[in-house]
């Protein structure tokens, strides 16, 4: 089954609205995707596109400065956040 782009788009703002609501805590995948109601895998697609245009950060280190094997957390850019909270603001 086939998503179209706009409905690919509604979730990935439902993703970036959900980071700013745990903002500053970085989030996992699976965290993500059980908040949506989604697929795993179909979120980290949604995921690293989001970073790809720069709208949220990758973090693969644990608090310990540990890599992580095979996880990721997710957070807002700083950019993104600023600009959200002035949105809220309004």
């Amino acid at each position: 089954m086939k998503i179209s782009k706009e409905k690919r788009e509604k979730i990935s703002e439902q993703i970036l609205a959900h980071l700013f609501s745990q903002n500053p805590k970085p989030l996992f995948t699976s965290h993500i995707a059980l908040e949506l109601a989604r697929d795993e895998e179909f979120i980290k697609s949604l995921l690293i596109g989001l970073k790809e245009k720069g709208l949220i950060v990758e973090i693969k280190k644990n608090p310990g400065g540990i890599t992580y094997k095979r996880r990721s957390r997710w957070r807002l850019s700083d950019k993104v956040y600023s600009f959200y909270k002035l949105q809220q603001a309004r």
